[in-house]
């Protein structure tokens, strides 16, 4: 590169004419590939989402993975309060989330594993500290959380934690549940995940002794 720069013919591009074409490519970025790896096309849709986020999802698009948009699911509310204290961690109080979002888009392509622009890339990284929701899914069963994050070691916790707690409570829904299978009219008093157990396995043993 210093050996172009020291050529007689080599001429710098204005500094202007650099502004008006990195400008012209964030308005008309088209998606490009090369061999397996391609970025999208940007759209409007996109830009709006920036500047104007409809839902919780999209304001918080720049932490990684897509969060349910239905605020009224069991997943949403599980991941509400992890998805704020990411937020509390990445953004710089100085920083605007729209400028997040700028970034994550255009340097990223809105996703976890491409990266569209380096340096705008690069910038995301250093003001978010690298921290990043990179997945959560349900595993065994639609209780199985699952969550997957780059974070500090009090943000894993919590992530832990809200595992845990929806394991444990979807546990007990579905034993309470197979309990009022067999007796109907039970009032269950003590509903710790262990005594529904017991109280399960008592219930299906009289069941098989009957028979």
């Amino acid at each position: 590169m210093d050996s172009i720069k020291n050529s007689k013919f080599y001429r710098p591009v204005p500094f202007k004419k650099r502004a008006i074409d990195f400008f012209k490519g964030l308005i008309f970025w088209k998606g490009r590939k090369r061999g397996i790896i391609h970025t999208m096309n940007i759209e409007l849709d996109h830009i709006r989402a920036v500047f104007f986020p409809k839902n919780f999802s999209e304001k918080y698009r720049y932490l990684g993975a897509w969060i349910s948009s239905n605020e009224k699911s069991a997943y949403f509310k599980a991941l509400y309060p992890l998805v704020l204290a990411m937020d509390y961690e990445a953004k710089p109080k100085w920083c605007p989330r729209w400028f997040l979002r700028f970034l994550h888009l255009f340097g990223s392509d809105n996703s976890i594993v491409r990266v569209r622009n380096r340096t705008l890339y690069n910038l995301e990284k250093k003001l978010t500290k690298g921290i990043l929701f990179v997945d959560w899914k349900t595993k065994w069963t639609d209780y199985d959380l699952r969550i997957s994050i780059h974070a500090p070691k009090h943000l894993q916790d919590l992530a832990d934690a809200i595992e845990n707690n929806f394991y444990k409570e979807g546990t007990r829904k579905e034993l309470i549940e197979e309990i009022k299978k067999l007796a109907p009219d039970i009032h269950l008093y003590d509903t710790t995940i262990s005594s529904l157990e017991r109280k399960l396995e008592e219930l299906e043993e009289k069941k098989r002794k009957e028979k």
